[in-house]
């Protein structure tokens, strides 16, 4: 049976649940580090490599979904791919050890990831492309919601049935948005025989994205810009629940608030649009996050900030990141009519590959202070300036799109 194609605002709320799966999965159990980690004789940095493996699991399944798409359509990979991810929850709740929880979260994003991708990819078939960064935005906004509900109801929930019942939560919760997507989403990309699924043809159209210069500029710059909102995931458990020892679900509240920057960068940034190109934001607005990243590396090195100091920091840098993030993806796919589910996949195999490497680093040195977070932060606000920097020049023709 055809399915009747659904107005606007429902494709965008349908396509933002879809890409709101892979943030709900990583901001739903925060809340519950401090009791996993007791559960498994570890310590919540340790825990912290389940979000890293998320992560890398997402970077890599990206990749494997991009040609997938262009292939077969939309529907069918998000079919197969949402099933693996509510499998791979059943794990996760099974977990006995932090090696097995590790080794589940990426096998749950390397299923869920395929929702990311395939949402992506439809902004483009949906709309057309000079609305890209607004209907990002608008995406965004709805992404938005995932940091405002996900960490209260998982501080919830693991207050009172414990932690492995977050994992059945988001089981239920992916089950109904594949059911929504059955039932109302149409496939509106044509599959495309002609897109191999060998490795040398899958390779040459890799190669043919990532040399274009305008594509890997925005990717990269974007790439280590929105990895500050990877490391705040990571290391805000140990900052808020380890140094400044509030509750689960104090640190639930905490999260919500912070993510209202997020919400609010992206709303500035579709007023902005009416006015300015979406380079000349992204440009600002990275300088911005640059020096208050800085600012924030400085003062944790000096002891300046208490808790709310901290909070208003991290504000400041979600807010940057919401202006930054749907600029970056929206100039990056601009000069691509054709095998957009795999630039679509280079670009986000790039942001949460970047975004992993680098907030792993938390579990990894097994930090136990601030500095060592909001030396990340900064670090990776320098090298996304200056691969902009470098970038621009080498880009000679320029897809604007505003």
């Amino acid at each position: 049976m055809t399915k009747t194609r659904p107005g606007k605002t429902f494709i965008i709320l349908l396509l933002g649940a879809l890409i709101a799966i892979s943030p709900f999965a990583i901001d739903m159990y925060l809340p519950a580090f401090s009791q996993i980690a007791k559960d498994f004789g570890t310590t919540p940095a340790r825990v912290s490599l389940s979000v890293a493996s998320y992560f890398i699991g997402l970077a890599f399944g990206q990749l494997l979904y991009g040609p997938l798409l262009d292939r077969f359509g939309r529907i069918k990979p998000l079919y197969y791919g949402l099933t693996v991810f509510i499998l791979a929850c059943v794990g996760c709740m099974q977990s006995q050890t932090v090696e097995a929880l590790v080794a589940f979260r990426f096998i749950q994003a390397i299923g869920g990831c395929v929702a990311w991708v395939a949402a992506t990819a439809m902004v483009r078939d949906f709309f057309p492309v000079e609305e890209s960064a607004k209907i990002f935005s608008l995406l965004v906004l709805v992404l938005g919601a995932s940091p405002l509900l996900a960490p209260t109801i998982g501080g919830f929930i693991t207050e009172a049935l414990g932690w492995k019942w977050v994992f059945i939560a988001l089981a239920i919760l992916v089950l109904l948005v594949l059911i929504v997507v059955a039932i109302y989403l149409p496939e509106v990309h044509k599959p495309d025989p002609g897109v191999s699924l060998k490795p040398k043809p899958m390779l040459l159209i890799f190669y043919s994205i990532l040399t274009n210069p305008q594509f890997y500029t925005y990717t990269l710059a974007g790439a280590f810009s929105f990895s500050n909102m990877f490391i705040y995931v990571a290391g805000s458990p140990v900052i808020f629940m380890e140094l400044y020892q509030v509750s689960p679900q104090a640190y639930g509240g905490i999260f919500a608030l912070l993510s209202i920057g997020f919400i609010g960068g992206n709303q500035l940034n579709i007023l902005l649009l009416r006015r300015f190109k979406s380079e000349q934001i992204f440009g600002v607005a990275l300088i911005f996050q640059l020096l208050i990243s800085v600012v924030f590396l400085i003062g944790a090195y000096n002891n300046w900030f208490g808790l709310y100091s901290t909070i208003g920091m991290f504000f400041l840098i979600l807010s940057s990141l919401g202006l930054t993030y749907p600029n970056s993806s929206a100039l990056a796919l601009a000069p691509f009519t054709k095998n957009i589910g795999s630039a679509s996949a280079l670009l986000g195999a790039a942001q949460i590959g970047v975004a992993a490497l680098v907030s792993s680093s938390v579990g990894f040195f097994n930090a136990t202070s601030s500095i060592p977070i909001t030396a990340m932060l900064a670090a990776s606000a320098s090298i996304a300036f200056i691969l902009l920097l470098i970038g621009r020049q080498r880009i000679q023709r320029k897809f604007e799109l505003a």
